[in-house]
């Protein structure tokens, strides 16, 4: 099996996979197999994890973190062709991005990109004309993840500080502040919805991971596992309640597994 050459950032169940070699890999995993058939140099050094939104079964758009510090370009898969590339007015002062969301709000709509920066704002893009929607400022410190529910067009994001803050998309293109949640300690390296949009997990610094109810963010539990920061945590995507797991990994060298409320 290829094995990227540095530590991997980033990977989804659509065979693509980032590492901090500064290469997004496409992977062949149909019928067993493992091949790398592909790769993009994305001339960024950072944190900031890629994110991808299918157009048709063998098409794909592809947000990265480019050139330079405050620059997020959009790429078509395969044929790696440039859609756009984001670019901060200079006094907006956003600093670099630190996480990407990419949706469609309607079918046959055009698709729009959430983007958290290092200035603790969320912006919301629209990569058609390439011009920035709508920018809330809802941290105090950079942003390190969000996720967004686009059946209620609702997101959440974390950051460095004590604090998830919930926000809307209203139909005015708005980006507002509806609700924020103050944490026992600093640090969220990562937020992240089920599928069915009952429960939102957190990858948290103190070592635990935090569960909640999505619906009006209401603390369910806090999972203790882990002797290290937790980085990410991730659903299955089963349809069947019986089969859905959480994953989380750490920087202890572990990843740990978990069956929780999965009662329909």
């Amino acid at each position: 099996m290829p094995i990227l050459p540095d530590l991997m950032g980033w990977i989804e169940t659509t065979e693509e996979s980032q590492g901090r070699d500064q290469n997004v890999c496409l992977w062949d995993l149909a019928e067993g197999r493992n091949m790398v058939t592909d790769s993009l140099f994305m001339e960024n050094v950072g944190f900031c994890k890629c994110s991808h939104s299918e157009v048709t079964e063998k098409r794909c758009l592809l947000a990265t973190p480019w050139k330079g510090l405050d620059e997020v370009q959009v790429l078509e898969l395969p044929s790696k062709t440039s859609i756009c590339i984001l670019k901060p007015e200079t006094d907006a002062k956003l600093g670099m991005p630190m996480c990407l969301r990419m949706w469609w709000p309607n079918v046959g709509s055009h698709p729009l990109l959430l983007a958290g920066y290092e200035d603790g704002s969320v912006v919301l893009w629209n990569l058609s004309m390439g011009r920035m929607l709508s920018r809330l400022t809802c941290h105090q410190e950079p942003i390190m993840s969000l996720d967004f529910d686009s059946e209620k067009t609702k997101g959440v994001s974390g950051s460095s500080e004590k604090m998830l803050c919930v926000w809307s998309h209203s139909e005015l293109q708005d980006l507002e502040l509806q609700q924020t949640y103050q944490l026992t300690n600093p640090g969220i390296a990562e937020v992240t919805l089920r599928q069915d949009k009952k429960i939102l997990a957190t990858a948290g610094w103190d070592h635990r991971i935090r569960l909640f109810g999505w619906k009006k963010l209401k603390p369910l539990a806090v999972l203790d596992y882990h002797t290290s920061a937790v980085h990410c945590v991730a659903f299955s995507d089963h349809n069947q309640p019986s089969e859905r797991l959480m994953a989380a990994g750490s920087k202890d060298h572990r990843i740990s597994v978990w069956s929780i409320y999965n009662q329909t």
